[in-house]
């Protein structure tokens, strides 16, 4: 039997103790039907894990005792953003599934021209709770112990103005190192593993997916002048799911954990 994982905010967890929420201490009593004395993993989506032994249940809120602190390393080195173009039905959580999987930092769902997906302010609230439910799910599935930062649904322009980098005459020392930005486009641009090798190891990395629909003019032109890099995938046109996967999976061998020799 796997680790059977649940997540607690810093706030619910003490030097000794840990107390769920409702709804985990649902899944831990109605689903997994738990007992007295079992074993049970708790991380704080901050980075910490914990090893517990589950002691009562009071006010529908579980009561776990701490155990141990893990220390193995499970997040990857690599501080990685996925920009991604709106889709259509289940195509957009999907993404948002496989990308907390594959250790992605953050996601930034984007609002473009020729995405055929349009939400309301209320709209939007709800589907960035349903993401971040998807995402918490999946980082209980594959081991990972900080949550995934997914923001509110922004235009490109939106995106762009809000990722600025830091005005001149800011502090160096303390300004963090500007991501590496590259725009993942079916109209050319270089291969994305040269791209890559000439990117610092240390260095962030944002990822624009667009939509099946394809950029438009003016965006292309907006993102150009922003700085963004156009890398290709390869001859073939991927829908915006599979490029999505495939370029997170390629930053990640050539920069982050996913060729490393480490075991969690």
């Amino acid at each position: 039997m796997g680790r059977r994982r649940f997540y607690a905010p810093p706030d619910n967890i003490s030097a000794s103790a840990v107390t769920l929420s409702t709804h985990e201490t649902h899944h831990l009593i109605h689903v997994l039907r738990m007992t007295p004395g079992d074993e049970a993993f708790v991380f704080d989506g901050c980075g910490r894990e914990y090893r517990c032994s589950f002691r009562r249940v009071e006010n529908n809120r579980a009561h776990l005792e701490i155990e141990d602190v893990l220390s193995d390393v499970v997040e990857s080195s690599l501080h990685l953003t996925l920009a991604q173009a709106l889709a259509k039905g289940e195509k957009f959580d999907f993404i948002i599934q496989k990308a907390t999987e594959l250790g992605v930092s953050s996601i930034a769902p984007l609002i473009t021209r020729y995405a055929d997906v349009r939400l309301d302010d209320q709209q939007k609230t709800k589907r960035v709770e349903r993401w971040r439910r998807i995402s918490l799910e999946a980082m209980k599935q594959c081991g990972r112990r900080k949550l995934v930062e997914i923001t509110t649904p922004r235009t490109l322009r939106e995106f762009i103005a809000d990722s600025e980098p830091p005005s001149p005459g800011t502090d160096e020392a303390t300004s963090p190192t500007p991501p590496a930005l590259l725009l993942f486009s079916e109209k050319g641009g270089m291969p994305v593993a040269n791209f890559l090798s000439e990117i610092p190891s240390h260095s962030p990395v944002s990822a624009l997916i667009g939509p099946e629909g394809g950029w438009s003019v003016d965006e292309l032109e907006t993102l150009n002048e922003s700085g963004w890099k156009a890398v290709t995938l390869g001859p073939r046109v991927l829908r915006t799911e599979t490029a999505a996967i495939v370029a997170i999976t390629l930053i990640q061998h050539a920069m982050g954990d996913l060729s490393s020799d480490q075991t969690v």
